[in-house]
């Protein structure tokens, strides 16, 4: 009888320190939504400028997102975010503040993080920190009849496009399970981007975008 206690009182205590276990080897898959609001700084439109002072924002979007974690060891782990493609609308800023929207743009962030997570690995609650790169893939540039009045009055439809940058972006989040294979997952991150917006009439905009990405998603552990 006291040898079978034992086993149970053994068995009882691994139960517990495993059921929430983020442990090396373990993989992690996760669905929500992720929101990207862009920080924007932004230059002015090159010559011409025939309003004078022309400048952008562009504003933020929600999609569908998720990703994937593999913990290499008990505390690090590498992380790959997923997403649907955000849309952001380009707007008028500067010279241009108020007269709406201009162009719009969808952007794909392809990021890697490398994780810590604090805590032990069989603890509900596990804050983490994050250093990821992203490349922002930007692609179905479309610009309105305003652009076209802004950079070239009379003339052709503008065209344009957004280059693709490289961005160094750092994270932090937490998760919290809610059983033995399913948890929520908390997220924050910043890009640190700039780029440059091309227009057919051979003008250019440089823009700051240094987006900020948060999210919530519910995931499962393997």
């Amino acid at each position: 009888m006291k040898t079978n206690i034992k086993f149970l009182a053994a068995a009882a205590v691994l139960t517990t320190s495993t059921a929430f276990a983020q442990t090396a080897g373990t993989w992690m898959a996760r669905m929500g939504v992720t929101t990207i609001t862009p920080q924007v700084d932004s230059g002015y439109l090159s010559a011409p400028d025939y309003m004078g002072g022309t400048k952008a924002d562009v504003g933020s979007n929600t999609q569908l997102s998720g990703g994937i974690t593999y913990m290499y060891t008990d505390h690090w782990a590498v992380d790959v975010p997923l997403a649907m493609p955000f849309t952001h609308k380009i707007i008028g800023d500067g010279a241009l503040k108020g007269a709406g929207d201009l162009a719009e743009v969808k952007a794909i962030p392809f990021t890697v993080f490398l994780q810590y997570r604090f805590m032990e690995a069989n603890a509900k609650f596990r804050p983490y920190v994050g250093l990821g790169a992203t490349y922002a893939y930007f692609f179905d540039e479309q610009g309105s009849g305003k652009l076209t009045a802004t950079t070239n009055p009379g003339g052709l439809p503008t065209k344009m496009t957004v280059d693709s940058k490289w961005a160094l972006t750092p994270q932090i989040g937490a998760t919290f399970a809610i059983n033995d294979k399913w948890f929520v997952d908390l997220h924050y991150s910043k890009s640190f981007l700039k780029t440059t917006t091309h227009f057919s009439t051979g003008q250019h905009l440089d823009i700051t975008l240094d987006p900020v990405a948060y999210g919530i998603d519910i995931g499962y552990k393997f």
